[in-house]
This record gives structure tokens, sequence and C-alpha cells, in this order.
């Protein structure tokens, strides 16, 4: 069996929630959003789970000293791919890679099983869904045959895009040896939401 990385970012400020405290530290059902995302993730049996951390320094990881996480440090935060590229050093290159977010707590582990299975087979596997108003999201642009041509953001979209209700969530899986290649053609200088 293939050997599964999954890397959570859980780096964010979390502006819109007019707290100090770190986004994925808040409480839903009585468990930090971090752990919940954690617990979706150990139910996978990941050969490798690296946690991305950065706002509140410290406050993230010290939150959970009984996880064996390795956790990573973002300084300076330049996007979600610069995050994703502080984690390569510790990943299986051989395995698979599976991206998740500390404050997306309710993703189904059955739908982060069959992404995975996906990836397996050498594909990238993106998750979308479908919005009644997807003002803000990124929308997915097909081609004629259903492929995924682009992901674009929402204001960069065209007006046809704008009419697009299938939208990016972000949490994605793929070959780890296409990752790093990918990852290595970034340019970080300015901050970035999207690496693909």
């Amino acid at each position: 069996m293939t050997a599964l990385n999954v890397v959570v970012l859980a780096a964010g400020q979390g502006k819109r929630m007019y707290s100090n405290l770190p986004k994925v530290l808040h409480k839903l059902a009585g468990k930090p959003l971090l752990q919940h995302v954690m617990d979706s993730a150990n139910a996978l049996n990941p050969s490798k789970l690296c946690i991305v951390y950065g706002h509140g320094g410290e406050a993230v990881p010290n939150a959970f000293p009984e996880c064996s996480a390795t956790w990573v440090i973002q300084e300076p935060q330049l996007g979600t791919g610069h995050a994703v590229m502080q984690t390569i050093p510790h990943l299986d290159p051989d395995g698979l890679t599976l991206i998740l977010y500390g404050d997306v707590p309710l993703t189904q582990t059955s739908t982060l099983r069959r992404l995975a299975e996906i990836a397996g087979q050498g594909k990238l596997a993106v998750l979308s869904l479908e919005l009644a108003d997807p003002t803000g999201y990124g929308r997915i642009v097909r081609n004629n045959l259903g492929d995924i041509t682009a992901i674009v953001e929402h204001k960069d979209a065209s007006s046809d895009q704008l009419t697009i209700r299938e939208v990016n969530t972000g949490i994605m899986a793929m070959p780890t040896k296409h990752l790093g290649r990918w990852l290595s053609q970034l340019k970080t200088t300015t901050p970035r939401k999207n690496f693909i």
C-alpha cells in the first residue's frame, strides 16, 4: 500500500474571527477546530502527519501536547503554496500527499479516502463543490471532457467564469513527487492564495 502523507495547514490568522486566539484553536462541539481535522486525518492511518503553524506561534502546537504529528513553522507566511513547501523535507517522496485545512473540520473521512484513492492512480485529485451562491470562491473551470483546466480566483474571473457554481475547497491529494516539482516552480516573493 502506498504511504500517505497528510499536511494540515493551520498557520492562518483568522481575521474574521475578531479574536487574538489562533483560528484553529476556536472550539466547535467542545474541541478545537484543528482537533477535528487531526481526528479525520488520523482515521486515514497516515504514515506522516505534518501540521503547519505560524500565527499565534507556539500556542498551536502547545495546545496539543499529546499529538505525535510533525509540527512545521511557516515564517514568514507567504501563502498556501509556501506553507506546503515547508513540509516537503518531512514527507515520504514515494507516497501520496493529502492537503487539509485546520479550519475545515467537517470533511468526512470517506471523502478524504476517496481523494487519496484517485491520487493513487497518479492523478491530482481536487475536492470541489457546487454552491448556490459561489461569491468569493475560486471557480473550477472544466473543458468539454469534464477535465479541470484551471482554478480561477473570484477576483480574477471573467463574467462567464463568475457564472460557474463549482468551487475549489482547497483540499486536494496528489503523488508527492509531483507536489515537490510543482512547488519548486513557485515564486514566493509575494503572498499567494493558491498554488495550482
